[in-house]
């Protein structure tokens, strides 16, 4: 359970086509992996794909005669309850129901005033605005939760012609997601058939789009012909572990002398 100073509210969603001046408040928007908001003049790869501001940073400009409203300072996502300066570095912020953002920077250094500082009087976003990167895209709109969510993102798929086909019940991803409760959440679970252009490529789009920390992968990996998962897992790793699989084997050779040909 989050506690509540770690949950806030979503204020307003805001972008715009060029840097370094207000962005516009609109309905919705899309935040992409690996990249940020999408039609906004700050997209693009590096930490600071995205911005947030407190609606009580910008309550505070107001008090001081600012006439300013969410947006003004530059903000991608106004948020409410949540106080954004305190977070650390590597904190990660569930965004509505699938969004998932990482901080990598609280304020900034501003060499030279923008337009936003002249058109606000002021600006806020070097002390007490924070910047993210989108680890997990979705669509995000005013009224959307927003929270502290540091634990592991996992994934379970299965790789089985027949729990593809519905002719056999998928007991090992079930038998996983028991054992998985104390680690982290699974966010997905996936039961594909034993084709390997599709497990490489749901392990591409776990890792790639959801943001997923860990991706167990059960079946397809004994001596069949369709049995393709290692080598489908192969064609997509940058790097391998080869000590996990002796681990593994070494534990399910207590059980059965067939481990050692998986």
């Amino acid at each position: 359970m989050v506690e509540k100073s770690l949950r806030g509210t979503v204020v307003a969603v805001s972008l715009s086509e060029r840097k370094g001046t207000r962005k516009e408040n609109v309905g919705e928007i899309h935040l992409k992996p690996n990249h940020g908001v999408v039609g906004d003049a700050h997209a693009g790869p590096g930490h600071r794909q995205v911005s947030l501001l407190a609606e009580e940073s910008i309550a505070k400009a107001r008090a001081r005669g600012l006439d300013v409203k969410p947006g003004d300072f530059g903000e991608n996502i106004t948020t409410s309850g949540l106080d954004l300066p305190a977070l650390p570095v590597g904190t990660r912020l569930l965004a509505g129901s699938d969004a998932v953002l990482e901080v990598t920077q609280i304020g900034k250094e501003c060499v030279s005033r923008c337009a936003i500082y002249y058109l606000a009087g002021d600006c806020i976003m070097p002390k007490e605005g924070i910047f993210a990167r989108v680890v997990a895209g979705g669509r995000l709109e005013p009224g959307d939760r927003i929270e502290v969510n540091n634990k592991n993102r996992i994934a379970i798929l299965t790789a089985s012609d027949k729990g593809a086909r519905g002719e056999r019940e998928d007991r090992s991803g079930e038998v996983l997601k028991e054992m998985l409760g104390e680690i982290g959440d699974v966010v997905e679970y996936v039961l594909v058939p034993d084709e390997k252009d599709r497990i490489s490529a749901e392990l591409v789009r776990l890792s790639d789009e959801r943001g997923v920390d860990l991706i167990l992968t059960t079946g397809g990996t004994g001596f069949g012909p369709r049995d393709v998962t290692p080598e489908a897992t192969l064609a997509v790793v940058e790097r391998l572990a080869p000590g996990l699989s002796e681990a593994m084997r070494a534990a399910g050779l207590r059980s059965t002398p067939r481990a050692m040909l998986s």
